[in-house]
C-alpha cells in the first residue's frame, strides 16, 4: 500500500474515533445540574431545576437532570414524609403559681443568666409577645420610673413605642394587685384616655396582647358601641378601662361605677385631649380619682401643657426622647406645590406610578365629605378599591374598614384626622397629605404615620396658597429636616421671617469668585 493510500485510510478512521469519544462523553452520567443543557420544547424537564430531564429517578420515576438533583429530590421527599415527633404534653401550672418575682438583692447567691440561657428559658416556657423584642429608648426611661409610682410627662417621637411604655407598668401593677386580692369582682385599677375611638381600640388590643395569660381584663368605653355592654363588662370586674373622655363621662353620670381603686391615670396624646374641648371632661375624671399616678404622653407637648401638669401634680418627672415637636427623622418629606383644582389629577398620577406609589398608603383630607368623594374618585380613576374612614361612620364600619386595611385587603385608605394620632400602622410606609391640617402639630403627627420604630417612610404633601397660615412653620420644619422646599413656598411673603439659608449661599458664591 502506498503512502497516499495510508493517508486515505487514516482519514477514514479519524472521524469514527471522534464520534466514539463523543458517545462516551454523552454516556457519562452528569454529576452537577449545571453540566446539563437547557430543555428544548417538548422535552422532559428536571423536577428540581427545570433543565433537560435526561434521566429518570429509580425511586420516584420523576424526570431529573443529574445526580445532584436526584439527591435533592430524595432529600425533599424524606423531609416531607418524616414522621412527626409527638410533642410532650404541657404541664398545667396552678393559677396562683403563674408569676414569680425574684430580687437579686434578696438572693445574692443566685447567678445571673446569660443571653443564650435566657433565650433557652423563653423557648421552654413558650414566652413570646409578638412585635416586642427589645425595649425602645422611651420604654427604657418610662417603665422603671412608672413602676416606682412616679407621675410622668413624656414627650417622644411618633412611632417610638410610647403605648407599650405605659401599658407594661399598668399590667405589672394590676397583676400584683390581683395576686394580693382574691375577690372575683372589683373596680378598675387603671384608666387610659385617648382622643379618638380608633386609638382607644388600638391601645386596648395592645393591652390584651401584653397581658395575655395574666389575670388582666380590659373594657373599651367609646361611642358607637352599646353602652349596656360596656357597663356589663365593667360590673363583672376589669383591671383597665380604655376610653374617650365623652363616653366615659356619660357612663359615670348614668351609672354608679366604683373608681376608688383606680391608682393609674394615663392621658395619651395629652395635647390633643387638653386643647380640643376634652380638657373639662379630662379634668372631671381626674378629680373623681383619689390621688392617682398620672402619666401624660405625646409627640408634641407645649409649655402650656407643662405648666398645667405642674399645677396638677408635684414632683412630676419630665422625660423627653428623640426630637419631639419635629417630624420623625425616618420620614422623607416631599412637599409639592399643587393648586386645589389640580390635586385630584396629581394624586391619580402618583397612585398610577409604580415608581412613586408604595402601598399600603394613607391619604389625609380635611373633611368627612371630602374623604368619601376622594375615595370614590380614586377608585374610578385607578381601579383600586379605596375605603374611607371618618367620624360620621358607625363604629362597626370604622372597625371593619380599619381591619381590612391593616390586613392588606385594601391598599389605600382616605381618612380625616381620626388615624392621624398615635395609630400604629405597622405596614404603612407612605402617607399623602391631600389637604394640609389646621396646625403644624397635626402635620407632625400625620407625617409620622409613615414610620414606626425607625423604619424609613415617605410623606407626600400637597400645599398651595390656601395653606399660607402654616407657611412659616412648615418652611422651618422642612429646613430643619433638610427636605427640599418648593420655590413657591420659599418665595412667599409668609415665609419672609424664616431664614432659609440664602445668606450662606451668597457667601459661598462670593468666596468662589474671589
Amino acid at each position: 500500500m502506498g503512502q497516499g493510500e495510508k493517508d486515505s485510510a487514516d482519514n477514514l478512521v479519524s472521524p469514527s474515533d471522534d464520534r466514539n469519544e463523543l458517545q462516551v462523553e454523552d454516556l457519562r452520567v452528569k454529576e452537577r445540574c449545571f453540566e446539563q443543557r437547557e430543555a428544548l420544547p417538548g422535552e422532559p424537564r428536571c423536577v428540581i431545576c427545570g433543565r433537560y430531564g435526561e434521566y429518570i429517578c429509580d425511586q420516584t420515576d420523576d424526570d431529573i437532570c443529574s445526580v445532584e438533583c436526584k439527591t435533592a429530590l430524595l432529600a425533599r421527599i424524606a423531609a416531607e414524609t418524616k414522621i412527626p415527633v409527638k410533642a410532650p404534653a404541657r404541664v398545667k401550672v396552678p393559677f396562683g403559681d403563674e408569676s414569680f418575682c425574684v430580687r437579686d438583692n434578696n438572693f445574692p447567691d443566685i447567678p445571673s443568666l446569660h443571653a443564650s440561657q435566657i433565650a433557652s428559658l423563653r423557648n421552654k416556657l413558650d414566652i413570646c409577645v409578638k412585635g416586642y423584642t427589645m425595649p425602645t429608648p422611651v420604654q427604657m426611661q418610662v417603665i422603671p420610673a412608672s413602676i416606682s409610682n412616679r407621675s410622668l410627662l413624656v414627650s417622644a417621637d411618633t412611632g417610638s413605642g410610647k403605648t407599650a411604655s405605659f401599658l407594661v407598668p399598668i399590667i405589672a401593677h394590676c397583676s400584683r394587685r390581683e395576686l394580693q386580692q382574691s375577690e372575683s369582682k372589683r373596680g378598675p385599677l387603671a384608666i387610659v384616655l385617648a382622643p379618638t375611638r380608633e386609638l382607644c381600640l388600638q391601645v386596648e388590643d395592645q393591652a390584651k396582647v401584653l397581658g395575655k395569660g395574666l389575670p388582666f381584663k380590659t373594657a373599651l368605653v367609646v361611642g358607637g358601641d352599646p353602652l349596656a355592654q360596656q357597663i356589663y363588662r365593667i360590673e363583672n370586674g376589669v383591671e383597665l378601662i380604655v376610653g374617650t373622655p365623652g363616653r366615659l363621662i356619660d357612663l359615670l353620670m348614668k351609672h354608679n361605677v366604683d373608681l376608688t381603686d383606680v391608682s393609674v391615670f394615663v392621658l395619651d396624646e395629652v395635647d390633643c385631649l387638653l386643647e380640643r374641648g376634652f380638657r373639662d371632661q379630662a379634668m372631671q375624671i381626674f378629680r373623681a380619682l383619689s390621688c392617682p399616678q398620672v402619666m401624660m404622653f405625646s409627640a408634641t407637648i407645649h409649655p402650656e401643657i407643662e405648666k398645667l401638669s405642674n399645677s396638677l401634680l408635684n414632683n412630676m418627672i419630665h422625660i423627653s426622647c428623640g426630637n419631639p415637636g419635629k417630624p420623625n427623622k425616618s420620614v422623607r418629606q416631599v412637599v409639592i406645590w399643587v393648586e386645589s383644582k389640580q390635586k385630584k389629577q396629581k394624586i391619580f398620577e402618583i397612585i398610577k406610578s409604580k415608581q412613586h406609589f408604595k402601598p399600603p398608603a394613607v391619604v389625609f383630607v380635611s373633611s368627612r365629605v371630602g374623604a368619601d368623594l376622594l375615595s370614590e374618585a380614586i377608585t374610578a380613576a385607578t381601579g383600586l378599591e379605596v375605603i374611607s374612614i371618618h367620624g360620621e361612620k358607625t363604629m362597626k364600619e370604622r372597625r371593619e374598614r380599619l381591619r381590612r386595611f391593616l390586613t392588606g385587603e385594601v391598599s389605600v385608605v382616605v381618612c380625616t384626622g381620626v388615624l392621624g394620632r398615635g395609630m400604629d400602622l405597622v405596614k404603612v410606609h407612605q402617607v399623602i397629605l391631600f389637604d394640609m391640617p389646621n396646625s403644624i402639630d397635626e402635620y407632625i403627627h400625620q407625617v409620622g404615620r409613615a414610620s414606626r420604630m425607625g423604619k424609613e417612610g415617605v410623606a407626600i404633601v400637597f400645599v398651595n396658597e390656601e395653606d399660607r397660615k402654616l407657611f412659616g412653620e412648615l418652611a422651618q420644619v422642612l429646613k430643619t429636616a433638610g427636605a427640599p422646599i418648593p420655590r413657591e413656598l420659599s418665595n412667599s411673603k409668609f415665609t419672609s421671617s424664616v431664614s432659609l439659608g440664602t445668606d450662606r449661599k451668597r457667601k459661598l458664591s462670593s468666596r468662589a469668585h474671589s
